[in-house]
């Protein structure tokens, strides 16, 4: 079958701005991505229906076999999300989730209190970003829906902690990954005399996206800053509606039998511990036995499985969680459909992430990241390239729904235009491509990291896309204008001094806006 690609074209990008369009039109995720798969296969063929059809099959096949043998990631991804959701499903029958939720109740005395548990337990548990929204997402939501915060709220909290905190963070999946392109980006252009490490760390406050991120989590976990579509989802959580039930169901949403027993906090506690203890050792274990010569934390980390560290870690965590379980009462029956509601409240997360990944083979196929690179001009005054690379990683994160695949398409570029214009401008271009790939990561309902942060909340997805977006936008503003500003003036401390005035700006417009018409529910912390 032979197959055309689009790199030359901007039909390339048709497949993803239907999908996209769609989703937020007709708030139906699956459709969305259906059609946009069925165009993409479509272009693919070259019009040609038979071979579209088949290039689907293919497409769709290659998720679980490729090459000859199982797609490890994609189905250790499956596997681990089933793991999480048995899990979760025993904590809750035992009685553990309501245990952690009353006890917590008596230390945290607030609706901020229960939101600052989560960005916290956010930034701590920065290893990986499919880890952290799922992980937190348990710990976490059995306090926020006792204190009546939305879904959606939750979901922001997630997923702008997981990614910022992970792409800044050398000792993670995301950093791992990111200092091995920068070791061969180095190579490549003979800078012997720097460190991939030593360049990843002094990249990660010239992410400005990233930072502000955080920041703007910190503050709207504890000002409530509810902007946008945002507001209605907290207004409705005040009412007892933490989601909306019109849309159904959300994926990660336990529905299992009644408690049959009273469990403690520890339940809970013990489980989610062993889950982290197991996956971290997991994780440094298979990097260090992929790792010739002696051990090194960041070669174990760049080298890892980190998908099989997370079903190994899930696997114990599972075990653990039965242990415990069984040493309540607990009839074996109520036991068996516990495991298959908690498998089964996975089964829209993971079928929406099939069409995701599908969406990612078509966009590849087709080269759409080598079209919106082909848009970088060389002609192109070299102090706005900063800011245009962010714009430009936005746009391609967002469009292929990857933060991983525009990395290791942007970074070299980005790299060659800073050696061949402004060699000033290496580590600030190249952190500007980091910052765009997260803002468009975070924008798109094509993103499996996107996908699991509304799974880890129990939110509808689309939801938690459109109510995120504000959030997002606002960062990206503030992003923009310090990239510019370093750009003009050279200086990243004056283009961050000047994002940092920017942002300050705007959160204390908005927050004294809120406080004179809401006064009372700005100030107070419950």
């Amino acid at each position: 079958m032979e197959l055309i690609s689009l790199s030359h074209s901007a039909l390339s990008l048709l497949p993803p701005v239907v999908a996209v369009l769609l989703a937020i039109i007709t708030r139906r995720v699956l459709l969305s991505l259906g059609l946009g798969v069925l165009l993409g296969s479509f272009l693919v063929a070259d019009t040609n229906p038979i071979l579209g059809l088949e290039y689907l099959f293919q497409t769709v096949f290659s998720l679980f076999w490729q090459e000859g043998e199982i797609n490890k990631w994609n189905v250790d991804i499956i596997v681990f999300l089933v793991l999480l959701g048995m899990m979760t499903s025993l904590m809750t029958i035992s009685g553990a989730t309501k245990a952690f939720a009353t006890w917590a109740a008596t230390r945290i005395k607030s609706q901020r209190g229960a939101k600052m548990l989560t960005v916290l337990l956010g930034i701590f548990i920065f290893i990986d970003d499919y880890f952290n929204s799922l992980a937190v997402g348990s710990i976490a939501r059995p306090v926020t829906d006792q204190y009546k915060i939305s879904r959606a709220k939750l979901a922001y909290l997630l997923d702008s902690t997981a990614a910022p905190m992970c792409v800044i963070m050398p000792i993670s999946s995301w950093g791992a990954y990111i200092i091995a392109i920068l070791g061969g980006i180095l190579a490549t252009h003979k800078l012997t005399d720097m460190s991939p490490l030593m360049v990843f760390i002094e990249m990660a406050p010239m992410n400005f996206y990233a930072v502000f991120a955080l920041l703007l989590v910190l503050l709207t976990a504890w000002f409530k800053l509810d902007i946008g579509a945002m507001k209605s989802h907290e207004d409705a959580a005040q009412k007892g509606q933490l989601f909306n039930p019109e849309s159904g169901v959300p994926a990660g949403q336990i529905v299992p039998p009644a408690q049959v027993n009273q469990a403690q906090v520890k339940d809970l506690l013990i489980p989610i511990l062993s889950l982290i203890i197991a996956t971290v050792f997991s994780i440094v274990y298979l990097g260090a036995k992929a790792t010739d010569g002696p051990f090194n934390l960041i070669l174990a980390f760049a080298n890892t499985d980190a998908t099989g560290a997370l079903v190994y870690g899930g696997l114990i965590g599972l075990f653990v969680t039965i242990a415990m379980v069984l040493r309540g009462r607990i009839q074996a029956k109520d036991f068996f459909i516990s495991l298959w509601h908690g498998a089964r409240s996975m089964f829209p997360a993971i079928i929406i992430l099939l069409f995701a990944w599908s969406m990612a083979s078509v966009i590849s196929q087709l080269e759409t990241g080598k079209y919106l690179s082909s848009l970088v001009d060389g002609s192109i005054h070299t102090a706005y390239l900063p800011a245009i690379l962010f714009v430009l990683a936005g746009f391609m994160a967002f469009a292929t729904g990857t933060s991983w695949g525009t990395f290791g398409i942007m970074l070299p570029i980005a790299a060659d235009l800073a050696m061949g214009t402004d060699t000033t401008l290496l580590l600030p271009m190249m952190a500007s491509v980091l910052a765009g790939a997260v803002f468009g990561d975070h924008c798109s309902p094509i993103s499996d990291t996107t996908i699991l942060s509304s799974t880890g909340a129990s939110c509808h997805h689309i939801d938690h896309v459109m109510t995120q977006l504000p959030y997002a936008l606002v960062v990206a503003g503030v992003t923009l204008i310090g990239y510019v500003v370093l750009g003009l003036t050279g200086s990243v401390l004056v283009g961050l001094c000047v994002a940092l005035i920017s942002f300050i700006t705007l959160v204390s417009f908005y927050v004294y806006k809120e406080k004179v018409s809401n006064p009372k529910e700005v100030i107070a912390t419950s």
